[in-house]
């Protein structure tokens, strides 16, 4: 079979090298670019003839997947699937595998340190020293003795709760299912709007589907506490982000930390958030660490493996 990683995974290339070895040595072609694809044709062309193409987090085109006649497995080295038309997948009959797990900890660990430095003003005070100034005024707060909700306990969401436990922390959480871990651990589940209403720091982790596009809606947002810290590490749609800006913007909450938006950075310079009050913004890195780049590509090579195999993973 032809195996096509048709973008980086960004790990060293000795780490691509060692985990596609024992493909080459079983018989099958494996090539791999260090770029992305210009456009849709050049896109098509890298996946033209594979049986099993490897993607990261950028869309792939409806038409490369219909002219790759070959194709019976795309393989996503994240693990949202967004990005990639399911539905003509199913059309053309192909897997998608996912790379679940491998961010875990790294976005995780993210919404603490976001949650941290909205609670005791770390960017600011930086920003305070270097300009001559003192501690005067931005002191902060702690997250011990806080109530934070949790949307979405999945295995990022319960990594996230068991942090802010640690921190000592109340959690209380929102989610489809309920899990006899989160119960065990002290996790009190409640309705969307019981979690809204009643927690000082929201961290929102929930995948991006048509159920929870906008779920975080105006009116989601006006029952927040206006002095509350919302999270979002998870995906941009899901918040009406125009909403939140004016929400921070009339000092109905207190502070947002965004990490994902409604399209990938760089952000159009009118984007609402830019100019919002109270805000910290990075640029989708919550899935990037080291560590988690490694997890990453380890993962969607044992998919191609278990695939090989007859015993896809991951699907």
């Amino acid at each position: 079979m032809k195996i096509s990683l048709i973008e980086p995974l960004n790990v060293k290339q000795e780490v691509i090298d060692r985990l596609a070895a024992p493909l080459k040595e079983a018989g099958h072609t494996f090539v791999s670019y260090d770029d992305l694809a210009a456009d849709e044709a050049e896109q098509a062309e890298r996946m033209k003839d594979s049986d099993i193409v490897m993607i990261a987090n950028h869309p792939v085109a409806p038409e490369a997947i219909r002219g790759a006649k070959d194709l019976k497995m795309i393989d996503v080295a994240f693990t949202g699937i967004d990005h990639v038309p399911a539905d003509v997948c199913r059309e053309c009959g192909v897997m998608i595998c996912n790379a679940a797990g491998y961010s875990t900890e790294t976005v995780a660990e993210l919404v603490i340190a976001m949650a941290v430095d909205a609670l005791r003003n770390v960017a600011k005070a930086n920003e305070v020293v270097r300009c001559g100034g003192t501690a005067a005024g931005i002191g902060g707060r702690e997250i011990a003795g806080r109530t934070v909700g949790i949307i979405g306990l999945g295995a990022i969401g319960m990594r996230c709760a068991e942090l802010f436990q640690a921190f000592g922390a109340k959690v209380i959480a929102f989610n489809r299912s309920r899990k006899e871990e989160a119960i065990a651990r002290g996790i009190e589940y409640k309705t969307l709007d019981e979690v809204l209403a009643e927690s000082d720091i929201i961290s929102l982790n929930l995948p991006n589907t048509p159920e929870t596009r906008r779920l975080i809606s105006r009116e989601k947002i006006a029952l927040m506490k206006k002095d509350a810290v919302f999270i979002n590490c998870a995906r941009g749609p899901i918040v009406d982000n125009a909403a939140l800006a004016d929400a921070l913007n009339a000092d109905e909450l207190g502070f947002a930390c965004i990490d994902v938006y409604d399209m990938e950075p760089p952000l159009p310079a009118d984007y609402p958030l830019l100019s919002a009050k109270n805000t910290l913004l990075t640029p989708h890195q919550g899935f990037i660490s080291e560590e988690a780049m490694i997890r990453r590509a380890e993962i969607v090579f044992r998919n191609v493996y278990a695939f090989l195999e007859g015993k896809p993973e991951n699907v």
